[in-house]
Order: structure tokens, then C-alpha cells, then sequence
């Protein structure tokens, strides 16, 4: 009789526990075995137009999932990233070591997953017949520190270009897109004259320009492609290449193959540790691995090759795996 009671009483709290069980997976899950919970993402207004695009994809298959997507500025992002504030972080750039001891002192592991490339673009107002091409180091003339209140007009940077007041276009200071374009032409991150108009919005920047016959300015090759009627696209020589190409367009290819330089760079997401344990998160980035190629070229942006999203692939599975 006492083994009896024992085996029910045994049965009894199986029960009960796959009951809790149950309603622990019900709770991750809304009708119809569909995902619930939220997905937060920050950061990169680069990398927006892809996590926008995919996020609306994921929320047409998944729609009790809430999707939050912010464009905060790459910096912007992280911080919030580093406070544990989001579960995702778009960046247009890798993360920087500030940001790492940010995270670490909070506990926060991540990963890094590439989804895309991107090139700076160089444009100025249609109207300028006289810029056909520009060479680094007359952006870096233009952009650097010392030229604030002396580099000011077109034929300071080119003797034949006009004696005339240029004016300037381009991220904010916690823009990735700021960061990488500062490293890459004035030769040190966050460095350069503070005198031009600044927004982490590049659709900002793209109506500066196009109503500025005197502007030149910077930013995603994504926003250029939108806006292509009412900008002029400025071929880059980047004078260090030493095989001499000369100045070089933007364009699927010359990303891709790096020939566009130095202003071809990856686009990023990263990936906080504790959200991975949540279904949705796991979810959502498998999404957007699986998609992201056919929903950058939408939006405007470089996808890489399948086998570059299979190793993407690979190093996300390894992280859920670590951190479940």
C-alpha cells in the first residue's frame, strides 16, 4: 500500500510539473504555437533600412511578437546595449573598446554577426558642374581638425575649382558611419572640424545637400540609391592604392570587391547574451541571417556571397548554443 501511494504521489507531481512546463512554453508561444515576447533593437541609422526591412518580414510571420526598432546612432546604441536596455544593437562599425568594458562591468557577453556591406558616398548638389572627382587627401583637407575656420572655399581644396564658400554634410559624432569615415580619410577615429552640419539621420543630410548648390557631404551608399535623382554621385581615388586604379564609383560591385576604397565597410548587429535564451530572439536572428541578403539589396545595400552568411550562420548556432 505505501509503494502504491508513493507511485501516485510520484504521478501526481509529474503532473504538475509538466503543467508548469506547459504553461512556461505557453507563455513563450501565442496562439496557434506563435512566438510572443519583444524584439528591441538600437543603434546604426545605416543599419536600420535592413533591420527595419527584416523586422517587418519577421512581424508579418510572427505578429504577437513586438518588434521595437530605434536609430539611435551607432554610439548611441551601443550605450544603451552596454545598460542592457536592448537586446540587438545595429552598428556600422565594430564595437569599440570603451564599449566592451561598458558591457563587461554590466555582466552583458555578445556576438557579432555581419549581415551586409556598405560604401560611403560622396555627393554634392547636382547644380556643381566642377567636382568630377575628389582624391582622399582633398577630403581629408576639407574634413580635418586644423581646417575649421581656414579651409572654407572649393579652390582652397583644387586651384581650378571656384572661389567659393563650400559647405559641409555629414554624420554625428555618434554615428558609426562619422567614425569609420573620420578613420578612414582624416587617419583617426572621431577627428574632425566641428563647423558643418551634423544629423544621425541621413535622410538630414540628404535634403541638406540637394538644397545646398554649394554642398558636399557623406554618408550610406543606401541613401544615395534613394535619392539618386537629386544628388551627384562623386567618384573617390584613393592616391595609397597602389595598383593605381584612380577615382572609383560606388556601386555593388566595387564594394564587394573592395576596389572602392577606403570607403567600403561591413554593416554589423550584435547580440546580447541574455536575450538569447528568449525564443524570439533565436528566432528573429535566424530570420535575419536567412534574409538578409535578398532585404539589403532591397533597401539598397551590398550583400554578401551565400557562403559568407553560412559562416554567419555558424558562429550564431555556436553562440545559442553556449549561452542557452
Amino acid at each position: 500500500m505505501k509503494t502504491q501511494i508513493q507511485f501516485i504521489a510520484l504521478f501526481v507531481v509529474s503532473l504538475l510539473l509538466g503543467a508548469c512546463g506547459g504553461k512556461q512554453n505557453a507563455d513563450q508561444q501565442g496562439a496557434g504555437g506563435k512566438l510572443k515576447g519583444e524584439v528591441r533593437i538600437d543603434g546604426s541609422s545605416t543599419v536600420y533600412p535592413i533591420s527595419e526591412a527584416v523586422a517587418e518580414e519577421f512581424r508579418a510571420e510572427q505578429p504577437d511578437v513586438k518588434m521595437t526598432v530605434g536609430l539611435s546612432g551607432t554610439g548611441g546604441g551601443f550605450k544603451k546595449f552596454g545598460r542592457g536596455e536592448t537586446d540587438i544593437n545595429n552598428a556600422s562599425r565594430p564595437i569599440k573598446e570603451e564599449e566592451i568594458a561598458a558591457c563587461n562591468q554590466n555582466n552583458i557577453h555578445y556576438t557579432e554577426v555581419q549581415v551586409a556591406f556598405d560604401g560611403l558616398s560622396i555627393v554634392v548638389n547636382p547644380q556643381n558642374t566642377f567636382v568630377k572627382d575628389i582624391t582622399v587627401s582633398e577630403l581629408k583637407k576639407m574634413w580635418e581638425p586644423a581646417a575649421q575656420g581656414k579651409i572654407k572655399t572649393w579652390n582652397q581644396i583644387r586651384p581650378e575649382w571656384p572661389n567659393e564658400k563650400f559647405n559641409l554634410y555629414g554624420a554625428g559624432t555618434e554615428s558609426g558611419t562619422y567614425d569609420y569615415f573620420t578613420e578612414a580619410i582624416v587617419g583617426k577615429s572621431h577627428s574632425s572640424r566641428g563647423d558643418y552640419t551634423a544629423s544621425e539621420d541621413d535622410n538630414v543630410l540628404v535634403q541638406g545637400v540637394m538644397n545646398d548648390k554649394n554642398a558636399l557631404g557623406f554618408f550610406g551608399y543606401a541613401y544615395y540609391e534613394a535619392n539618386m535623382d537629386k544628388l551627384k554621385l562623386v567618384p573617390v581615388d584613393d592616391q595609397n592604392d597602389a595598383n593605381g586604379k584612380g577615382a572609383i564609383l560606388p556601386s555593388v560591385e566595387t564594394v564587394k570587391n573592395q576596389t572602392y576604397a577606403p570607403l567600403s565597410r561591413p554593416l554589423l548587429i550584435y547580440i546580447n547574451s541574455v536575450a538569447v535564451k528568449r525564443p524570439e530572439i533565436q528566432s528573429f536572428v535566424n530570420f535575419y541571417i536567412d534574409n538578409a541578403g535578398v532585404l539589403s539589396r532591397e533597401v539598397g545595400f551590398i550583400p554578401m556571397e551565400d557562403a559568407q552568411y553560412d559562416a554567419q550562420r555558424s558562429k550564431w548556432n555556436e553562440f545559442v548554443k553556449t549561452h542557452q
